[in-house]
């Protein structure tokens, strides 16, 4: 749980920093991948996966951040799903688990960072418009941040020429 909420935190923060639609479109496109691989290797329970796949991703886009495991063991990012699938296999658990989440992950870090950046590589995972929030109205009308701030910021500014923006803008 702990690696789930770090990790997602920090891709939100980080490489989605203001790309909700395409965060939510991760989830949605890995999950569907998830269930959709897990049903062949008889998995029903795919939240382990769904972390690694995360922790993939992450790893990925941050290729010098270096890790410190169990203050034993130094290495860098990309190498964390590996150290923890190494892990899992060291307390004896299935490894098929963390072998689904790396290659989920490592489908969608291919197909978003790696084939579109190819010469005469396309784009192919395109995060669909219903995910995209509708845009704020231009003049006029309520403003999606709050009620009346654009009417209010129209006003200052027709009534006195040249008006200074509020300080929280």
């Amino acid at each position: 749980m702990i690696f789930l909420y770090r990790y997602c935190r920090m891709l939100e923060e980080g490489s989605f920093r203001g790309r909700t639609a395409d965060f939510v479109f991760m989830f949605l496109f890995g999950g569907f991948l998830m269930t959709l691989f897990g049903l062949f290797v008889s998995l029903v329970f795919l939240g382990q996966a769904f972390t690694i796949m995360l922790v993939y991703v992450w790893s990925r886009r941050n290729p010098y951040v270096r890790m410190n495991f169990f203050g034993l063991l130094n290495f860098q990012a990309p190498f964390l799903p590996w150290v923890l699938m190494g892990f899992s296999l060291l307390l004896g658990n299935s490894i098929i688990v963390d072998l689904l989440g790396i290659a989920v992950g490592h489908i969608y870090f291919f197909l978003e960072d790696v084939f579109p950046n190819q010469p005469g590589g396309i784009r192919i995972l395109k995060t669909p418009s219903i995910l995209w929030p509708p845009a704020p109205p231009v003049h006029g009308g309520s403003c999606w941040l709050h009620e009346g701030c654009c009417l209010s910021l129209e006003r200052r500014l027709s009534a006195g020429g040249r008006s200074r923006l509020p300080s929280r803008w």
